[in-house]
């Protein structure tokens, strides 16, 4: 028999649920889309005179600190979820660096050349996706299964 959400929460709020198929898929999915994030946070860093130029030719203020401070937004927000401590503070990092990423660096209405308009769009549209995403993880009940945050 399958469990109903409000009897998972109240088990897992007693400390009486045990791990199942769905909290490993759970934190499988989580190291996956924590991994994505933090590999881009280590190319931040990685990559830090490339990525520069490339912010510097967007028009980017001060484009080594933004490099920089987007790399730290990337990977403290990614480790947020593979870990599940402070999840929604790294969901909102997240967010942030996408929302900033989206509409200053891949602003694909203001692109002329064809080619280069349609990879903007393409990074643009990922990028509100991913928001999305990240919108629903928010609504997950906390404390999540098999993470730091967890009893």
């Amino acid at each position: 028999m399958r469990e109903t959400a409000a009897q998972i929460e109240n088990s897992r709020l007693n400390g009486q649920r045990e791990v199942n198929t769905v909290d490993i898929a759970f934190l499988i999915g989580r190291i996956i889309a924590g991994g994505y994030f933090i590999m881009g946070g280590f190319n931040h860093f990685k990559n830090l005179g490339m990525m520069t130029g490339y912010a510097k030719s967007k028009g980017t203020p001060a484009p080594a600190v933004a490099v920089t401070g987007t790399g730290v937004l990337l990977l403290v927000g990614g480790f947020s979820l593979p870990l599940g401590y402070q999840p929604i503070v790294g969901i909102v990092l997240l967010i942030v660096f996408l929302l900033g990423v989206s509409f200053n660096i891949h602003n694909f209405w203001s692109v002329q050349d064809p080619q280069m308009k349609m990879a903007e769009m393409v990074n643009f549209l990922k990028n509100m996706r991913l928001i999305g995403l990240l919108l629903m993880l928010a609504e997950i009940p906390r404390p999540w299964p098999l993470s730091l945050g967890h009893r």
